[in-house]
């Protein structure tokens, strides 16, 4: 197995991929999500939504007074996010951009990493990601991670090989886990209106641990770490990490 580290600008240009992202996920997740994020991070806070997909996070939270950015590499999502922020009537900037190579300095109250992201890479690029977000809080700053592939998480649950509808496409993917590599491999194959396309993503999968020891690297200190939005105690086999940290 071998991993392309810039596997993300090609698997999110596709629309059957961008397509898929909007179908899955409501405005009752999102108006839930916003609910933690904002106990978390602050009302009418400064925040940075990294990666902020077609900015669905973002306009909520700009509807209840935060001063949002959100910085995403899909020209796509971009494009969509700042015409979703218009047609809101609110505020937010978006920025076309590589999360490991973020350019703010102090900037934020808080950051988020939400919808499974984090472990789009490996040591080196999510070491850069973490020095980026450390260097875009303010001090005492918080950082949330959301994610459902922590290896306590996805690794007790994995499937070889699973298969979902979202609305009219067809989404079937195959899993390969490269244990030496600490990799997950999966190709997707997407099918609509009768037309098949398949693609490959990875991440890489981390620990409980080894998530908060970057962290502490990188300057952020772990305040919690949830098993769901509720704030319950994470638990090997949550299929979902909800970690927060702040800028020390």
């Amino acid at each position: 197995m071998k991993m392309d580290p810039d596997w993300q600008k090609e698997f999110f240009s596709h629309e059957v991929v961008l397509d898929l992202w909007r179908k899955a996920v409501g405005p009752e997740l999102t108006r839930a999500d916003a609910d933690f994020l904002e106990k978390m991070l602050g009302a009418e806070a400064r925040l940075l939504d990294v990666p902020c997909g077609n900015g669905r996070h973002s306009i909520e939270l700009a509807r209840r007074g935060c001063r949002m950015t959100g910085v995403d590499l899909s020209e796509g999502f971009i494009a969509e996010a700042r015409e979703n922020a218009r047609a809101a009537g609110v505020a937010a900037e978006f920025v076309l951009g590589d999360m490991r190579r973020l350019d703010f300095s102090g900037e934020f109250d808080g950051v988020f990493c939400f919808g499974n992201s984090f472990g789009y890479f490996d040591h080196a690029g999510l070491t850069g990601f973490l020095d980026g977000v450390s260097r875009a809080l303010e001090q005492n700053g918080r950082f949330v991670i959301d994610t459902g592939m922590a290896a306590e998480s996805i690794l007790p649950n994995l499937k070889d090989r699973e298969w979902m509808q979202v609305d009219d496409i067809l989404f079937a993917f195959e899993n390969r886990y490269e244990a030496r590599e600490s990799c997950l491999e999966t190709e997707a194959t997407f099918v609509r209106d009768g037309k098949l396309e398949t693609y490959k993503w990875w991440h890489c999968v981390y620990t409980v641990a080894e998530i908060i020891r970057m962290l502490e690297h990188a300057g952020l200190e772990t305040l919690h770490t949830f098993g769901s939005i509720d704030q319950q105690a994470f638990q090997l086999g949550n299929q979902r990490l909800l970690l927060v940290a702040r800028k020390r």
